[in-house]
């Protein structure tokens, strides 16, 4: 659908690299306008450079309320409006063996920007909306917010609480024609899996995304990989006006991970035997 999002501008935190990139060049082709946030400045302004006059970049961190709030603002200073907040940014806990060797040093800085920053995106932006009419929110979460596993407890934890109170800002917001809506992404090869390993050395953090990466290949349905892309389609939904009835809503972009195990044919398991 050409030009689905012709006069909208968009925030996309977390833009400059992985799904947020993904996402700013899907809604650049239909015709927004987008400003790009996000703490890699070199990244950002590049992308921005790269994709025209209505593509702009501010530098920040969603973890400082008060960055966001002026995120909010410059946008729509320089556009004129906000239609669409993606609260995309988001990292990763560090990885242990188990968790009873988990110092759970990170967790501020994994709460702060999983959670409070997409508090304080949906917040602010739905502060403007309220004043104009409406608009559309889309958190992202991740699969590993919806199925309980071991490993980055710290993680699954803050993206849990993304489903909760998207759900629950949906509610709320809804009687100003606010829109709040989350896609978890599962299995989408993206920067953040090896940053949860960034205490190994190169070697071992290859060693390591690669056995991740096939354990969640065997628990996949689908054989194709997923893509930054794919989820980028799927927030594309939700901004536009395909979704104009659709709030609360959490949908997992995995491959029917979350769905279920995959369903071995007789021939493989004649062959693995």
């Amino acid at each position: 659908m050409d030009n689905e999002l012709a006069g909208k501008v968009a925030i996309v935190t977390g833009g400059a690299s992985g799904i947020g990139r993904a996402t700013v060049e899907r809604f650049v082709s239909e015709g927004a306008k987008v400003v790009i946030a996000d703490v890699d400045r070199d990244r950002g302004e590049d992308l921005a450079a790269t994709l025209g006059v209505d593509v702009s970049f501010q530098s920040t961190d969603v973890a400082q309320p008060t960055e966001v709030s002026a995120l909010v603002a410059v946008t729509v200073e320089k556009f004129g409006g906000l239609h669409i907040m993606v609260n995309n940014a988001g990292v990763s806990g560090t990885m242990h063996r188990r968790f009873l060797d988990d110092d759970l040093a990170d967790f501020d800085r994994v709460m702060a920007v999983n959670v409070l920053g997409v508090m304080a995106g949906t917040r602010d932006a739905a502060r403007h909306m309220v004043a104009s009419g409406g608009g559309s929110i889309i958190n992202v979460t991740s699969i590993g917010g919806i199925q309980a596993g071991g490993g980055v407890m710290t993680y699954r934890a803050s993206k849990a609480a993304v489903i909760q109170f998207t759900k629950s800002a949906a509610i709320e917001l809804a009687q100003y024609d606010i829109r709040v809506n989350a896609v978890a992404p599962g299995n989408v090869p993206t920067p953040l899996l090896a940053s949860s390993a960034a205490k190994l050395g190169a070697d071992a953090i290859e060693r390591f995304t690669a056995t991740i990466r096939e354990t969640m290949r065997a628990d996949r349905p689908l054989k194709r990989e997923g893509t930054p892309d794919d989820v980028a389609e799927a927030i594309l939904y939700f901004a536009g006006e395909r979704s104009r009835y659709v709030t609360g809503t959490v949908l997992p972009v995995d491959g029917g991970i979350v769905a279920g195990k995959p369903i071995r044919r007789r021939s493989d398991a004649r062959e693995n035997k």
